[in-house]
């Protein structure tokens, strides 16, 4: 036979939480998320057009030279967030600056049938 020490008695007894008065609003969840997200920097472009040019043409490429796109002048050009189309719009002119002015956003059903 051992000898083992005796294990001292456990009393266990359920906690009581005193109760609150005035229960604060519960935040809308959507609301809190969004909010954790407006300081988020994104990556807004504007694109005017593609082409596509083998490695010898991109190297002759020099001050001057045109490189033609596969869009007409006038069409909308393309608003993209962090490389996804997000909107269509049209260049303005800002006290000399460039703009864009959104014409078209594009639901997100529609932008998964364009990726």
């Amino acid at each position: 036979m051992t000898d083992q020490p005796a294990q001292p008695e456990v009393t266990a007894q359920p906690v009581q939480f005193a109760s609150l008065d005035t229960p604060a609003p519960a935040p809308h969840p959507e609301a809190a998320t969004l909010d954790l997200l407006m300081d988020v920097l994104l990556r807004v472009s504007v694109e005017l057009g593609r082409t596509r040019l083998p490695v010898k043409e991109v190297l002759a490429l020099q001050q001057g030279s045109v490189v033609e796109l596969d869009r007409l002048a006038g069409e909308p050009v393309d608003v993209l967030v962090n490389d996804r189309l997000i909107a269509h719009g049209e260049v303005v002119v800002i006290e000399d600056k460039f703009g864009i002015r959104i014409t078209e956003t594009i639901s997100p059903s529609k932008r998964q049938i364009l990726e």
